[in-house]
């Protein structure tokens, strides 16, 4: 299993590696169409193809019952103290459970890790680290996509310009230094090296483990390049990215643009045809698992399976009624006698006749 894990992340690597070098050649020989437009047009397809295609199946799966993971008391007497966010009872309650599950991990910042001290007992200890790393790289991710969006616009928008004053408040040489780039960098590392280090993580770790955080490694290492310590052109690759999403593609000429921004493009691209096929699709599944976005008022309102086809169903009064005479031979209890069932044989005979006659 061991030699598994090396194997998972060495090929993770390798696929980055032949993307980059790929991009690279295929800039040399002047293939900057096929890299600028035609590939991150596939991407942006089979992006948009496969994530409607995965939600639509997950819309398919029937969910019959309420089954919301729970660790707090549901609300039943007046009482007893309920947990209206960990057990919710209401939509509101659920909207401010998924709130808090996407903006800050909260289930992640309960997480707790057990262990087997030497005499034999279970103490559970919190575990902050993975809850820090995933929140500094989701949001970093998030303000760094946001900060993208100046090369969506000839003008760069107000609210774009603000979070850079705010992002970029560290100077180094008139220069901006954006904390949430390194905020992002730092999430992955950490997030890498805990499935590298850690035995228990490593055991069930695979490559589809390993390369989403060496592809998205890449691709934050690659912009901060482009950043911090190379040359490029903004004004060529704005004028690129515009003409893409306008659907008039222009390719600057050759040179134009530096080769680290083909490849960031192509490392990008890659983690956009990947997605759809990857874990990565949790960023949309959360709001359609039924354990996170559904009401737990199983004890207050009865469910019934919509899903269930009819079924003719032969009652025990039935079944009573069409062997009451065999069933009272052999000495079986009965709920009704033969003599009283005969009774009310007649009785709903009469009452049937004078419901005639008074027709």
């Amino acid at each position: 299993k061991s030699e598994g894990y090396k194997m998972g992340l060495i090929i993770a690597l390798v696929v980055v590696l032949a993307i980059v070098g790929i991009t690279s050649l295929g800039v040399q020989l002047g293939l900057t169409g096929v890299f600028g437009v035609a590939l991150p047009y596939l991407a942006i397809a089979i992006f948009i193809v496969g994530v409607i295609y995965r939600i639509l199946n997950w819309a398919k799966v029937p969910v019959p019952f309420r089954i919301p993971t729970t660790c707090g008391q549901e609300k039943s007497l007046d009482f007893i103290k309920t947990n209206p966010i960990d057990n919710p009872t209401s939509k509101f309650a659920v909207i401010v459970r998924m709130f808090l599950e996407v903006t800050v991990f909260r289930s992640l910042f309960r997480n707790s890790k057990a262990e087997l001290t030497e005499d034999g007992r279970i103490v559970y200890q919190w575990e902050k680290w993975l809850w820090i790393f995933a929140l500094l790289f989701h949001w970093g991710m998030f303000f760094v996509i946001m900060r993208h969006m100046r090369f969506f616009a000839a003008e760069v928008p107000a609210v774009v310009r603000t979070l850079e004053k705010i992002d970029g408040v560290i100077l180094i040489d008139l220069h901006p230094i954006y904390l949430t780039g390194f905020f992002m960098l730092f999430g992955l590392l950490g997030l890498l090296l805990r499935r590298i280090l850690l035995p228990k993580v490593r055991y069930i770790s695979l490559l589809n483990d390993y390369f989403p955080l060496v592809l998205l490694l890449s691709i934050v290492c690659s912009g901060m390049l482009m950043r911090y310590l190379t040359r490029v052109d903004v004004s060529h690759i704005r004028e690129l990215i515009i003409s893409l999403y306008t659907f008039h593609p222009q390719v600057p000429e050759a040179g134009a643009i530096a080769t680290i921004f083909y490849i960031h493009l192509a490392l990008v691209s890659t983690l956009l045809i990947y997605f759809p096929m990857s874990k990565l699709m949790h960023a949309f599944g959360v709001f359609m698992s039924p354990t996170r976005n559904m009401v737990n008022n199983s004890r207050k309102v009865h469910h019934t399976n919509p899903w269930n086809y009819p079924v003719e169903v032969h009652t025990y009064e039935e079944y009573e009624d069409e062997y009451r005479d065999k069933m009272a031979a052999v000495g079986l209890p009965l709920d009704k006698s033969v003599e009283q069932a005969q009774a009310d044989a007649e009785k709903g005979i009469h009452a049937k006749h004078g419901v005639m006659s008074d027709v």
